[in-house]
């Protein structure tokens, strides 16, 4: 086989792959559609709602997600709005049975559609912000995005529309009542990743670039500037909480290093596999480390990394010859 078909077949084969994951989970109980969300206080004024560590299926709704808000005295933040409008509407109701304080403004990490897809919720009463990464990104992407939704979890979806955030933010330090809250551009998780330190707290909701107990997904991902930004998550001073986004909340940085880990990993075996003569079915079967066995999702995950990641790691091993 020649270096151009091999690299033909790897991206067809990507395709594939994709189109399996999108169609995963699409067979599910039916039943009234409801999250059931609860608030867990996890610092002062702060609480999260847990998501599960599966993939979206219509018996989870696609509440895989830790959204989150702050009870300001100057009003809510909300942090990430979750997979539909239905979710973010209980999220709002939730909030409500909190506090009666307004929801102040709205923070959406990156263009995945458990991040954003529930603004409805909060738009346009409270404005909805976002590094302009993402807003670009939401705005090329989210229609496409909210499709596959639709085909994945179904009736969850139902009155979903996208809400492209209004508010452009950058690296700054805004406070809101007695809570200040550093925001912090990073990218590589996709192009645009937004974390969030209350420096008041001491809680860091670090978006979509630290996984904990969940393999990370990669459909927007750049490996190297991703480990840059887990190299800046953990050198951050004063953390006494880390919420990720996905995955299990902890009281240190330990899912910074398992991050890492999983992505060092996974981008020198590709690339080790590519050199090897390796295609991309291989790449599939490989064997993963036992010390990644614990991580949610980790077979299916991986090869979805593989889809994601395979045709561009080939063309760079392969480059054109004029």
């Amino acid at each position: 086989m020649t270096p151009r078909s091999r690299l033909l077949k790897s991206l067809l084969l990507a395709a594939g792959v994709l189109a399996g994951s999108l169609l995963s989970g699409t067979a599910g109980a039916q039943g009234p559609r409801i999250y059931g969300l609860t608030p867990k206080p996890i610092a002062p004024d702060t609480y999260v709602f847990e998501g599960s560590t599966e993939h979206f299926t219509r018996d989870n709704g696609g509440n895989i997600l830790n959204a989150a808000f702050i009870v300001t005295a100057d009003g809510v933040i909300v942090i990430q709005t979750g997979p539909s409008r239905r979710y973010g509407e209980e999220m709002r109701a939730a909030i409500r049975r909190v506090t009666d304080k307004p929801v102040r403004k709205t923070y959406i990490s990156n263009l995945h559609p458990d991040y954003f897809l529930g603004a409805q919720a909060f738009a346009p009463e409270a404005p909805v912000a976002a590094l302009p990464g993402t807003i670009a990104g939401i705005r090329e992407e989210g229609p496409g995005i909210a499709e596959n939704m639709y085909r994945m979890i179904g009736d969850w979806m139902r009155g979903t529309e996208v809400v492209i955030p209004d508010e452009p933010v950058f690296g700054s330090t805004v406070v809101f009542g007695d809570h200040r809250l550093r925001l912090i551009p990073l990218h590589g998780h996709t192009a645009a990743d937004l974390a969030l330190f209350d420096e008041t707290t001491g809680v860091l909701f670090a978006g979509g670039v630290v996984f904990c107990g969940r393999t990370p997904t990669t459909p927007h991902a750049d490996v190297a500037d991703w480990l840059k930004a887990l190299d800046a998550v953990e050198a951050l001073d004063g953390v006494r909480l880390l919420v990720p986004n996905h995955g299990h909340i902890r009281p240190d940085k330990a899912c910074v290093a398992q991050t890492r880990d999983w992505l060092t990993w996974l981008d020198a075996t590709l690339r080790a596999a590519v050199e090897a003569g390796l295609d991309m079915t291989d790449a599939l079967e490989l064997p993963i480390p036992e010390r990644f066995h614990g991580l949610g999702v980790l077979r299916a995950e991986y090869r979805r990394s593989v889809a994601h990641l395979w045709p561009r790691i080939e063309r760079e091993s392969l480059p054109r010859v004029n």
